[in-house]
């Protein structure tokens, strides 16, 4: 998926994007991970050059961002088709095929290094933002644009992720070359943990 446009609106914005295919359901007020980010879906409108559809079954996508979005994430700075990853909510009794995201960005990341690993896989290097390196745990779990995946061999406020080709082909992390910046979501747990142990302190 990609992104067809952002709209500024005041000191937020509407971002706009394609729905995913014919016939995919979404309801007006309904959470969507975009690019790792939590956002409601604020309405549909008919997609450009296409028939007039049902505003509430059909077409584009739209959400509005806060300024706090804005501040906090790099949404604001989309351009039109820049790839995006788009997840529905998980149901409870759910199977859970990763670790637990809840779309809430800690930070951001910026890709450094990008390589083949010699057997189809590829091995993508981080540098997250100053303080979220507290988070990463070798064989522990980080969300990258919402895209679940393992760290491994961090090393103060670096690390890698191995990446197997389809995650590669399903999602935006194919797109991405040395320089690109990313949401970073550390996991759940970890910082619940933080959390308590501050406060027992």
């Amino acid at each position: 998926m990609a992104v067809r446009r952002v709209e500024r609106r005041g000191s937020g914005a509407r971002l706009v994007v394609p729905a995913p295919g014919p016939g995919w359901e979404a309801r007006l007020g309904e959470s969507i991970a975009v690019s790792g980010v939590c956002l409601t879906l604020a309405g549909r409108a008919a997609a450009e050059g296409a028939a007039p559809q049902s505003r509430r079954q059909e077409g584009d996508l739209l959400f509005d961002l806060s300024a706090e979005t804005l501040a906090r994430t790099r949404l604001g700075a989309l351009e039109p088709g820049e790839p995006l990853n788009l997840e529905r909510s998980l149901r409870l009794g759910d199977r859970v095929g990763g670790h637990l995201v809840a779309g809430h960005v800690d930070g951001l990341a910026t890709l450094v290094e990008a390589r083949e690993s010699g057997d189809g896989d590829s091995v993508l290097a981080f540098e997250v933002d100053e303080g979220l390196e507290r988070y990463l745990v070798e064989k522990g779990s980080v969300a990258l644009d919402g895209v679940s995946l393992t760290v491994v061999e961090p090393r103060g406020r670096r690390f890698e992720v191995a990446v197997i080709p389809v995650t590669l082909e399903r999602t935006s992390l194919g797109s991405w070359k040395p320089g690109a910046r990313v949401h970073v979501e550390a996991d759940l747990i970890g910082k619940w943990i933080e959390r308590l142990l501050r406060e027992r302190g």
